[in-house]
Parts: structure tokens; sequence; C-alpha cells
């Protein structure tokens, strides 16, 4: 009231313009055209009667509305935090659907100021607004124990926590581990649950999931991937130390454990399929629950919220599979799993990724498919695609049959021969060409008069292997002279000595009473 005085008694005694007042009183001058208005529509005088002070003036300036009294609707909160998740809906809509039920309602401000008044009395989880069908947020926690009929042994477990943003909805399943093939199943077991897919799973920054933490660009683990791309979704893991980025799943998994877990607490279980079935049955119930809050269950607001906007799940569930780096080797062969698989030669030298699951190998090269196989669990073995191998190209015709035979010869005709054995002993030479050259380059920590004489101990015994080489060469077994040895196993003729047939014979004369009596 004192500024407005300051404004009036500038315009009407000083004759101050009204740009000019509002430089010195620091005002607009819409706010000078307006105090002038009130004053005038007052009926007021200036200057001022004595009689009136500040609390006066400004009933006559600022009258009361005569509709302060009147009560406006409040909006259904509940009903507001529920559509607000929903997908393309605004506080925009929201507020003119409030004026059609309610014309004299509050204006759209008010209206946005008092859902956020009533929101921060929620907790956070509450407050964020996730769209429906947008995240599921997962996450493990410490879970029950079971004991080993046959051992006796106690086993821990976690457990598997799958939460949506909007819904609230909840999936719970007990896993022995946090491995990669246990967390692969766990979320496969949570989209068949829940009947469809989010368009983008939260987890965790657990090596299963992310193989390099960045709060930028983290690097998913390449199964995970893999595992996103068959069910069309995005992996989106939470920034690392900003837990509530995840605070549904752990609120999840809080909650699993107090309704869910706690409930168990004394049973005694005897494998993790009978947690599993237990949890599943309280599982159905906390979903049922009905939150205080909004006065509904978990599994309501799904139906109305998430489910509608669900993605469909592909028809095929989701075979594990394993992704590894491999280096072709010159015999255009890759290793994996101790078996080695057969790769086009062009591709000789240059660094792939197998992609290996219970029936099938598969090898990428920057993420083109460049051939495929069945796998096999014979280890050391050979799986070999005759369109693979080597054609009269000169470009990679370095490494032949001949070409080791001659590299070989070198260092002498045992090793030579060595070489032709063990390529013989292949289905196909260029199986052989690994071990081949590993004996072959042995002459350059030996010497190559060692290197023959122990390839031709190698020929005598039959051992025709790299390994079996090496192991004459560190003992040293080559220096060893060929009458030396065969002197050990030479017959002896000597009194002392009575031969096999004389204990053929003892052996007779004992049981010899043994017969009369039968």
């Amino acid at each position: 009231m004192r500024k407005i005085k300051e404004v009036l008694r500038l315009i009407k005694d000083c004759k101050v313009s009204q740009a000019q007042t509002a430089q010195i009183c620091k005002i607009s001058r819409a706010s000078i055209q307006e105090y002038l208005m009130r004053f005038k529509a007052s009926g007021l005088n200036w200057p001022l009667s004595e009689t009136i002070n500040e609390i006066e003036l400004e009933n006559r300036l600022f009258p009361r509305d005569k509709r302060q009294g009147v009560k406006r609707p409040e909006p259904d909160y509940n009903y507001l935090i529920q559509e607000i998740r929903r997908q393309n809906v605004t506080m925009a809509l929201l507020w003119e659907e409030y004026k059609q039920n309610h014309p004299d309602g509050y204006q759209y401000s008010q209206f946005c100021n008092l859902f956020k008044t009533y929101s921060k009395k929620m907790n956070y989880s509450m407050r964020q607004e996730h769209k429906a069908g947008e995240k599921t947020f997962v996450d493990f926690g410490e879970g029950l124990s079971f004991i080993d009929k046959k051992t006796g042994l106690k086993t821990g477990t976690k457990i598997f926590v799958s939460v949506w943003g909007a819904s609230k909805y909840t999936f719970v399943q007990a896993t022995t581990g946090e491995d990669l093939h246990s967390w692969i199943k766990v979320n496969v077991d949570a989209l068949e649950y829940f009947g469809g897919c989010s368009k983008a799973i939260v987890p965790d920054n657990l090596k299963s999931a992310v193989t390099k933490a960045c709060k930028y660009e983290p690097t998913i683990n390449p199964t995970y991937a893999d595992f996103a791309k068959h069910y069309n979704t995005v992996i989106f893991p939470a920034r690392t130390y900003r837990p509530k980025d995840k605070s549904l799943a752990e609120n999840g998994v809080l909650l699993a454990k107090r309704w869910i877990l706690a409930k168990l607490r004394n049973n005694i279980f005897y494998s993790l399929a009978e947690i599993n079935d237990a949890i599943a049955e309280l599982l159905e119930q906390f979903n049922d629950k009905k939150m205080k809050r909004l006065g509904k269950s978990r599994r309501e607001l799904f139906e109305a919220l998430d489910k509608p906007q669900l993605m469909p799940l592909p028809d095929n569930r989701y075979e594990f599979a394993e992704w590894k780096k491999a280096r072709v080797n010159i015999n255009y062969h890759i290793l994996y799993d101790k078996h080695n698989y057969s790769v086009p030669y062009t591709y000789v030298h240059k660094e792939v990724e197998v992609r290996a699951t219970v029936n099938s190998i598969e090898i990428y090269l920057k993420g083109s498919r460049i051939c495929s196989h069945r796998r096999s669990y014979r280890q050391h073995a050979y799986t070999t695609v005759k369109e693979h191998m080597l054609p009269s190209h000169l470009k990679y015709a370095e490494w032949t049959p001949e070409r080791i035979l001659q590299w070989a010869q070198k260092y002498g005709d045992a090793v030579k021969e060595i070489a032709q054995q063990v390529m013989d002993a292949r289905k196909f030479p260029e199986q052989a060409y690994k071990s081949c050259l590993g004996i072959i380059r042995l002459g350059k920590r030996y010497e190559s008069d060692r290197l023959n004489n122990a390839c031709q101990r190698a020929l005598n015994y039959r051992t025709c292997s790299y390994q079996a080489i090496n192991n004459i060469l560190e003992k040293g077994l080559d220096n060893q002279t060929e009458t030396t040895e065969t002197s050990i196993t030479m017959n002896i003729d000597h009194e002392n000595i009575r031969g096999a047939e004389y204990y053929q014979q003892e052996e007779i004369a004992d049981l010899a009473p043994v017969f009369s009596k039968n």
C-alpha cells in the first residue's frame, strides 16, 4: 500500500508521467495503469482522508471476490495419476475433461499446481510418470534356501523381480545364481508370465546384463542384446550410482521379500521347484492385493494400462546363445569349446564372433553371418565343410600339404615323416596344419638334429603328436641312444632267473592236491 500511495502522489501531486513513475518505483506501466483504474473505481478522492488507513485502502482498491467463499470441486487425483501414465495423455487434456464435468472448477494453472502438490505427498516411485507399456524394471535380490535330500547341503537362491512402470504389476521367481544362463531364463519366464513385452527393459549394471558400465554408452552383454533383438525390445540400463533410475525394481524386491518371502521364512524346501511353486501362489495374492493409495490392485491397473500396450511375443521362445570372439587360423578353422569348425578360406586371420546354442554354431563377421554348423561336443576334433576348403587360388595357396612336407624336410627325414603321418591321420590335410606347424616350429627352440632325433623316437614308439615330441625334447630323451633303451628290455641268461615257465609249473603243482580232493 505504501508503494501505491507513492504512485498516486507522484502522478497526482507531482504531475510525473506514468513512464517516469514506473522507473522511479521500479514497477511496470501496466501495474501503474491498474492502480489508477482501481483508485478511480473505488470512488476515493485525492488526497486521501486521514481517517483511511492502509487496511481500508486495500479493501477499497482490492475488494474481496464475491465467489471466494464458494468451494471449487476438487479433481480426482487418483484418476489423474492413473490416466497421466497412458500413452499421449497430457495434463491439458485432463484439465479439459475436468472443466467439462465441472465448469466452475479450477483454471489450468491452479489445476496443475494442485496435482503437483498432491503428487509430492506420495513416494517417489508414484511421482514418476511411467507411460503405459513403456518400461519394465528388473533386478535380483537375496532369496530363500533349499536342502538337498541326498547330501543334506543347504543351497541359497536369488530372487528375480520384474515390475511394470505404470501398473506396478510384478513377477517374482527364484533361481540358483546370477550367471548369464540364469539371467536369460528368468527374463524369458517373466515375459511369458506377462504375455507380452514392454518397449524397454531397465536392468541394473550386473555383468550378465552390462559387460561394461558407462554413464553415457554402456556396453550391453552380447547374449542379452541378442535376447532383446529376439523380443524386439530395448535394453536401457540404469545409470551407475543413480538408484532412483531403478527405484521400482528395488522397491519391488523389497515388497517381494515382505509380502512373499517373509511368509515362507519358516518353510523347509528340498528343491528350487518347491520354492517357485510356493512363490507363484503368493505372487497371485500379491498382485490381487489392493493398493491403499490408488484403491486398485496391480492386476487391475495392468489390465487397464499396460496390457493393451504390450508388444506381442514371437512364435518361438528365445534359445540361450553364448557369444564369443575367435580368430580364423591358417587352416581356416576357428576353435570353440575345444572343437574346430571350418570357415570359408577367404576369412583367414579375420576376427569373427561365434554365436553358440545347444544345437548350433553360427559364425559372424561384422554382424553378418558367414557360416553355421551343427554343434559338436567332441573335444579336439574337426567339423569341416568341403566348400570352405582352399581352392587353387594363388593368394590362398600359400599353405598346402606339399609345402608343409617341404618345410619339414629341412629339419630331417624323420620330421617329414612325422608331418606326413599327422596329415594322413586326418580326414582333410588342412585339419593337421596347426599340429605340423607346431612340430616344425620346435626347430626354432632346438637344434635341427635334436628335433629330427626326437621325431625318430616318436616314430619308433608311434606317438606322432606335437605334445609327445615336445616332451621328448624337454626331458632330453632324444639324446639317449637306441642301444641303451634296448639293453633294458633284452633277455638275460642267469641261473637265478627261473623264467615264466617255472612259475607256471609251480602253480599247477600247488593246485594238484585241491583237484585230487574234489
